[in-house]
């Protein structure tokens, strides 16, 4: 299952189609939690984006969470297409994510695991794919 949605200029840099306040900013703000494994990628992924290093250490699992996260002010991410989903709805503890993340120069094939953490869906790990 591949879902990559035409970005316009208002909507949010994880693909979907809804401004960055009413999509993931909302995660972001802390003002709502990720319903699903695949919107916390999303979020991760426009964390990237928006160089919100903090949020990104908030999301990832305490298992497996770097003690600091360095993002490269020089990096531009152009898009995010999600390749499959598997799990990670409100009804599972635990779930994958297979995306493409698309940069300058490149792009970044992975398979992430996500597992909820006191409720919350946190990133765990991932295998770079190709």
């Amino acid at each position: 299952m591949t879902t990559r949605t035409p970005r316009t200029t208002r909507s949010c840099p994880c693909g979907l189609p809804e401004a960055y306040e009413a999509c993931c900013g909302r995660f972001h703000s802390g003002a709502a939690a990720t319903p699903t494994a695949e919107r916390l990628m999303r979020s991760r992924y426009c964390a990237f984006v928006r160089q919100d290093a903090g949020y990104l250490m908030r999301t990832w699992h305490p298992r497996t969470r770097p003690e600091r996260i360095d993002l490269d002010p020089r990096m531009r991410w152009t898009g995010l297409e999600i390749l499959d989903t598997a799990d990670g709805s409100a009804f599972h503890s635990t779930g994958t994510v297979t995306f493409r993340a698309s940069y300058r120069g490149g792009s970044l094939h992975e398979r992430s695991r996500f597992e909820r953490v006191d409720g919350a869906w946190a990133y765990v790990d991932g295998d770079f794919l190709d």
